[in-house]
Formats: C-alpha cells, structure tokens, sequence
C-alpha cells in the first residue's frame, strides 16, 4: 500500500524560495536614528512640548489655564452620594445659586428639598410628575 501526500500547491514556490531574503540587510543598523535637529523639529511641528529642563531664556509662556470653580469640599458629616444627570443650564444654576448664598452643594440640595417639601407638602403625585402612569 503506497500513500502520497496531497499536494498543497507550495512546491513552486519552496523551489523560488531564497532564505537569504529574511536576513537582515548589512546597511541597516537597528538603531538607526534621525539627527536631533530633525527630531526637535518634528516635535515642534507636531506641538509636542519636552519635559526637558530649558534655560531661562527658552521658556515658552505660560497656558491660559480655564477659570477653575472654587473648591467645594467642606467637613459636613454628609457620607452619602447623589449623582444625577442634569442640563448644562441646570448645573450653572445649582453652582451659581449655591455661591450666591455661600452654601456648599449639599446644603444648596437639602435647602431646595425643603422648599420642595413646603410647596407639595402631600408629596408630588403622578400627575405633577410629568411622568407616564
């Protein structure tokens, strides 16, 4: 009983084939690398800014840095979170309110509960919800 393989259709091309060709190429190195100047201008074309140390004379001016809110944190025995998704609006009015009456966020929530608790003091029902029933 004599078996042959099947032919695969890779005899043409182990005949071409030339390992030589998967050799590195003696003038390539592996660390080949552009000069410096060619590089720093790159970066700077790309507005990539160096971590680098500069002399007092290099120094780019500083960014405008966008006016930051004040800082919200105080010690108030509050441990619970509320993460809510509101308009941008709604958000600048909340932040705005809060300032104004130099209140911190969850004071500012607590004072509007109580006002929505004065207005609805039976609790809002589906109706005044605007919601499906």
């Amino acid at each position: 009983m004599d078996k042959q393989r099947a032919d695969l259709g890779f005899t043409d091309t182990l005949d071409d084939f030339d390992p030589a060709e998967w050799l590195p190429r003696a003038d390539a190195q592996a660390n080949d690398k552009p000069p410096k100047a060619a590089t720093t201008k790159a970066a700077a074309a790309a507005g990539f800014r160096s971590r680098e140390p500069q002399a007092a004379g290099e120094r780019p001016a500083p960014s405008k840095t966008p006016k930051l809110s004040p800082p919200r944190g105080r010690r108030t025995g509050r441990n619970m979170q509320l993460n809510l998704k509101a308009t941008p609006e709604t958000v600048a009015s909340f932040c705005a309110i809060a300032d104004q009456q130099g209140w911190g966020l969850g004071e500012t929530l607590e004072k509007a509960v109580a006002l929505l608790e004065r207005e609805y003091p039976g609790g809002i029902v589906a109706e005044d919800r605007h919601l499906p029933q």
